[in-house]
């Protein structure tokens, strides 16, 4: 049940169930993924999904938790979080995800990039278009996840990237976050 009193993550979590028992895999990703991870650092203002595995039924299902399309997104009258489901494959940069974290929680189910590909996947924005917003993202999923965020698989991305010098940036400011941090 969606109420106006239900978190992100617990959104997150009734869409990502509803659909998975109609047969789509549909992983959390962007900024909502970042609050997963950082809750207390970042809030996104939306639920993206992208959608790995389709199958038939979402609409029904997304119908029945209470969600109508409108345009390019789905909202709820009772939830703040509109859901977009931006266009696959799932991809951070060049690098195709393959793999991602599944929690349950009791019945529920919930597909999310891993902290490592989150971080990653925040970086893009500042890496891509300057968005320090996103930067400031991808190091609050850091610090929230600690060792948990691969540093030399977010270095090596960078490089085949071509983005050396932005990488050197993120892990300056990491740094500077303080010893929980530094690895």
């Amino acid at each position: 049940m969606i109420s106006p009193s239900s978190t992100l993550t617990q959104v997150a979590f009734a869409v990502c169930t509803a659909l998975h028992r109609t047969g789509y895999t549909a992983v959390l990703t962007g900024g909502s993924a970042a609050t997963y991870y950082a809750p207390r650092a970042y809030v996104s203002r939306d639920i993206d999904f992208v959608l790995t595995l389709h199958s038939t039924g979402g609409e029904e299902a997304l119908k029945k938790l209470g969600y109508r399309r409108k345009h390019d997104f789905y909202t709820h009258p009772d939830s703040p979080f509109p859901l977009e489901f931006p266009p696959g494959p799932l991809a951070i940069g060049d690098d195709l995800v393959r793999t991602w974290k599944t929690v349950h929680r009791r019945t529920k189910v919930l597909h999310v990039l891993t902290p490592t590909d989150s971080c990653r996947d925040r970086l893009a924005s500042f890496l891509f278009w300057k968005d320090f917003n996103g930067l400031e993202q991808a190091l609050a999923v850091c610090r929230a996840q600690g060792a948990r965020v691969k540093l030399k698989e977010v270095r090596d991305w960078c490089l085949r990237e071509q983005k050396a010098d932005e990488f050197q940036l993120f892990r300056r400011r990491l740094l500077d976050l303080g010893p929980k941090s530094k690895r």
